[in-house]
């Protein structure tokens, strides 16, 4: 006699099975490596990253993942947003970012580095802002699984209180 797994029957055959948050950070790691080797320069601005705007292009997309390459520059923050359903991370590949997350009460910093990895589960509210470091743009690559699908985006109120002010259906990563 077989038993099923009961696990399996409870999940919707529809909806493919979020990746783990370790699994992500290993994928955008993976990701990062394969740009930094050249894997993905077809896909790259033939002119160079520009300087004055971010730039995003997705480099893997499927119904359990989508990996995205994103450039970041002065002065074009993403907004504070979360990501809905979505578990997401990314890797560092140059430059760095100042990542700005809602740890409860207030918003906290975090400075991430080439080579710096950061995750971010349901319900991470933050902003990413480009971070001096060096001159020119920085570059990152991004995991999201599932996909992303909608964001949410808040404001700090003067009560220091966190609010949702709209919702977004969305396919790219860290709008802006």
């Amino acid at each position: 006699m077989v038993i099923a797994d009961p696990v399996a029957l409870r999940r919707p055959a529809s909806r493919p099975r979020s990746l783990r948050l370790p699994d992500l950070l290993q994928t955008t790691d993976l990701a990062a490596d394969a740009v930094l080797n050249g894997h993905y320069e077809h896909l790259l601005p033939a002119s160079g990253l520009p300087t004055d705007s971010r730039w995003f292009t997705r480099i893997h997309g499927d119904e359990r993942l989508d990996i995205w390459l994103i450039s970041w520059v002065p002065g074009h923050a993403t907004e504070l947003h979360d990501h809905g359903d979505s578990l997401g991370a990314l890797t560092v590949l140059s430059g760095a970012l100042d990542e700005f997350h809602w740890d409860g009460t207030q918003l906290a910093r975090r400075r991430l580095e080439a080579g710096d990895q950061a995750a971010f589960s349901r319900g991470w509210v933050h902003d990413v802002v480009w971070a001096p470091s060096r001159p020119g743009p920085t570059l990152s690559v991004h995991a999201y699984s599932p996909p992303l699908v909608e964001m949410s985006y808040y404001d700090v109120s003067a009560d220091n209180t966190l609010r949702r002010q709209r919702t977004e259906i969305t396919e790219h990563p860290e709008a802006s």
